[in-house]
């Protein structure tokens, strides 16, 4: 199977389940609510203004009428008046305050409050920062100052921010990242930043994912700090003196005698090892990520090449051939230059916007396609028939590989906003059931989003209107494990990707089978 990938746009948010088009919409919905919400403190306003009127004027009325009642109502036209106000005018007056300006208001929310993110879009949003945090070992307080490369508009996160993250890790059992967000939010408080959140919850959430992480001696600090501020607090007590009963058990058995101080080191990102997971090349792809670890030497840079590519003389690029640059020489690794047109891009990102989902994988068990953590884009997939420009770039595909499109898969358009990743994965079938080839397009993207080969420690960066290919089986039909690749988490901006991936059957004469497992 071979893979292609042409990059095919810029600037694109996307949290767990929702792409850049909706994001930008909610931008501008909630542009429109705030203007409502200003006609609404208006409308207040202004029926408080009324109500004041008439406050003051009956207080002037009053306090002329109580000072001699009698003498008052002697004139028959306040008694008239008095008849008047009580009767007609004090009713008004209650209609006025039983006036509610908020139905405009409230009727504009119910509209637009079914396009909201739920709690999971949050949640979604706030594992993508963590997972940003992780890749490019980027720590709590540089997130919440807004300091990340590449990023031109400024953003904080106050304490309630870090609070409401760290609470998030926490809910999921994740601890250690827990311990990152509710320290910096400790530490934004103890810098006296505004907050509505407690003290005494950042510091409960901290000891106790302090702890988890098997720091007891600082649990113990934390703890005795959260009691100094609340005495009556309903856990801390026991916590307290079930930490110190803990520790001093494990200085009995380790025959140490006294209390260890907890250190004076604030907590920041390394004072804790990340727990293992379940990818065992975890290390080596993220930093790959980074652009740490490619193996990129001066003697492999000497093999690699550019030229014009023609196809075998293909008449369609006689006359205008492809500039094809080697990205890396084995597994042989091209990127085709000017792939794709601007306006190109745009037909194609039109066309699928409206059908993108979010990316699905095949569960190994029960062969039903699934959503999964390692894998966050959103996805559709395009037929020839459907628009000119999709069977363009199918037979521009053929007229560059030499392979035909008839057995191959739809063309995917893939989008990968902030956070959006694709973790280590093969293209190709294990079990023999059907192999491919495949072919992937990239776009640019400000920060993060490689595509990284952690077996031979390549790193290959979008760039806009450009294809990337490779084939990932072997001329034996034989799938090369060399080419188990990722898609790096987007650190600022978007990455829109169009992949085709080309089976091997049809490819019979085109790229004739070989006995040897060789490129």
């Amino acid at each position: 199977m071979s893979h292609l990938q042409f990059s095919t746009s810029q600037n694109c948010f996307f949290s767990l389940n929702l792409l850049l088009g909706q994001m930008t919409d909610l931008i501008y919905t909630e542009k429109e609510l705030v203007q409502s919400l200003k006609e609404y403190i208006k409308a207040e306003e202004s029926k408080l203004d009324a109500v004041k009127s008439w406050a003051n004027k009956l207080d002037v009325l009053t306090r002329a009428s109580t000072l001699d009642p009698e003498g008052y109502l002697a004139h028959p036209v306040n008694a008239y008046k008095l008849m008047k106000r009580l009767n007609t005018e004090w009713s008004e007056l209650e209609s006025l305050v039983l006036q509610d300006p908020s139905d405009g208001f409230i009727s504009n929310m119910t509209v637009h409050r079914q396009y909201f993110p739920d709690q999971e879009d949050e949640k979604g949003a706030a594992k993508a920062l963590m997972r940003l945090q992780d890749t490019y070992k980027l720590d709590s307080e540089s997130f919440a100052r807004g300091k990340l490369p590449g990023m031109h508009h400024n953003a904080i996160l106050t304490v309630d921010d870090c609070y409401d993250m760290g609470k998030t890790a926490y809910n999921e059992a994740d601890y250690y990242h827990a311990v990152l967000w509710m320290q910096q939010a400790l530490r934004q408080m103890d810098a006296e930043e505004e907050h509505v959140v407690s003290k005494a919850d950042v510091l409960d959430y901290l000891s106790y994912s302090v702890y988890q992480m098997g720091d007891l001696p600082r649990a113990i600090e934390l703890t005795r700090r959260l009691v100094a501020i609340d005495s009556s607090h309903q856990r801390a007590g026991g916590n307290l003196r079930y930490f110190e009963k803990l520790l001093s058990k494990q200085l009995n058995e380790l025959n140490q005698e006294g209390q260890e101080p907890a250190t004076e080191e604030p907590i920041q990102l390394g004072t804790y090892k990340r727990p293992k997971d379940y990818l065992p090349e975890r290390e080596i792809y993220e930093a790959l990520c980074r652009g740490e670890g490619v193996k990129m030497t001066t003697e492999r840079r000497s093999r690699l090449y550019c030229r014009y590519h023609d196809g075998n003389r293909n008449p369609r690029l006689l006359l205008q051939p492809m500039k094809e640059e080697d990205e890396w020489d084995s597994p042989h690794i091209v990127r085709y230059l000017n792939a794709l047109s601007d306006q190109e891009i745009e037909k194609i990102k039109e066309l699928a916007k409206p059908r993108l989902a979010r990316a699905t994988v095949r569960d190994p068990i029960t062969g039903i396609l699934t959503t999964a953590n390692y894998r966050v884009s959103k996805s559709a997939w395009l037929e020839g028939e459907e628009d000119p420009v999709i069977e363009r770039v199918n037979q521009r595909i053929e007229d560059i590989t030499g392979l035909t499109t008839q057995t191959a898969e739809l063309l995917q358009i893939a989008n990968y906003g902030v956070g959006g990743q694709y973790e280590p994965h093969f293209d190709f079938s294990r079990v023999r059931v059907t192999s491919r080839r495949g072919l992937k397009c990239m776009s640019d993207v400000e920060a993060g989003g490689a595509t990284v080969f952690p077996d031979f420690g390549a790193a290959i960066y979008p760039k806009k209107g450009t294809a990337v290919f490779w084939y990932n089986l072997f001329r034996s039909g034989e799938g090369d494990y060399r080419t188990r690749h990722a898609a790096c988490p987007v650190l600022v901006g978007s990455k829109w990707v169009s992949n085709k991936w080309i089976h091997e059957r049809g490819q019979e004469f085109r790229r004739p089978c070989g006995l040897t497992e060789v490129d």
